[in-house]
């Protein structure tokens, strides 16, 4: 797991046993009740609430899983895209504006958080 890192209430992080491990880069956001399950996700990452990313799958940079979106077994997301949707699917491309106004502006955000809770 990265840097800046943050995975929130009842979001799970599992691997499959001695098959696929679970890497996770900097500045990500993992949201509520989310499940990651033996995947890569890159650098720069906002993974939905609720959202389920499966076995095998590769999360490239600069990338956002809607909200409910199931990301299916060996799925590779391209950097740069949202996906969403049952099954998930790119959906759009993201803008630089996009990328810094939530993707970054959620990460720092946990960080200024969890620094309430340093007292």
């Amino acid at each position: 797991m990265g840097n800046k890192v943050n995975v929130q209430d009842g979001a799970v992080i599992h691997c499959t046993y001695q098959k696929h491990p679970t890497q996770i880069g900097n500045n990500v956001s993992i949201g509520h009740n989310a499940i990651v399950h033996g995947c890569t996700v890159h650098d720069n990452v906002l993974i939905g609430m609720g959202a389920i990313v499966m076995d095998n799958c590769v999360i490239e940079s600069n990338s956002i899983i809607a909200a409910g979106a199931v990301v299916t077994q060996n799925t590779h997301v391209e950097s740069g895209t949202i996906y969403a949707g049952v099954p998930a699917k790119k959906v759009k491309d993201i803008s630089q504006d996009l990328i810094s106004g939530e993707i970054d502006r959620i990460a720092n955000n946990y960080i200024m958080y969890s620094g309430w809770f340093k007292e």
